[in-house]
């Protein structure tokens, strides 16, 4: 299978017994039968001689197989200290939880209780503040409401007792007016006999 044989003959590298006569016999290096020699053996190399093809396929295996293992070796790692991460969290979580529950919880429970019976005193008192205002402002509008119903009521009573009054002299003026026009008539009746008897002169 290797293809050294002819290019060897070729390439004058065979032992230096005979040497001399092969050349002689194959001609002169640019001769016909020395180009068809050489091409014979690139065509042998190339058809039989397989060993280059071999050799570059391995090398770019190993090569493709060293780049991917480059690539997939840092994984395990990687989710190594992915994982490893993830518990610490995890422990830092439980210890928070551990703490929350063991002391701030109960300080937050002490410190809403205290501030919460203090709200509440307070709200109660003020509760009690705006019920005593609310009643005080109640007892207010009672007493103005009833003092205002009573001088309306004062109002409507002068009222009466005005147009009452009124209607009294309006009845005297009227009654001194008929009088009056009732003395005028006499007095024309008078007139006018007086009147008559100078006519009759």
């Amino acid at each position: 299978m290797s293809g050294g044989g002819p290019e060897a003959a070729v390439g004058g590298e065979a032992p230096a017994a005979g040497g001399n006569k092969k050349k002689d016999s194959l001609g002169t290096a640019g001769s016909p039968a020395h180009l068809i020699i050489k091409d014979l053996g690139e065509i042998h190399s190339r058809l039989l001689d397989h060993r280059p093809v071999i050799q570059g396929e391995t090398r770019y295996f190993v090569k493709e197989f060293e780049y991917r293992a480059t690539l997939v070796k840092p994984r395990k790692p990687t989710l190594e200290k992915r994982g490893l991460r993830e518990m610490r969290v995890l422990e830092n979580l439980k210890n928070m939880i551990l703490e929350t529950n063991e002391h701030t919880l109960p300080k937050c429970r002490e410190t809403m209780q205290d501030n919460l019976n203090q709200v509440l005193q307070r709200l109660q008192a003020a509760t009690d503040s705006v019920c005593r205002l609310q009643q005080r402002e109640q007892e207010r509008k009672k007493i103005y409401n009833d003092h205002l119903i009573a001088s309306e009521n004062q109002h409507i009573i002068q009222w009466e007792d005005f147009m009452k009054e009124q209607h009294n002299k309006q009845a005297e003026v009227d009654e001194e007016h008929r009088k009056a026009v009732e003395r005028l008539k006499e007095q024309y009746a008078e007139m006018k006999k007086d009147l008559g008897k100078f006519s009759t002169f």
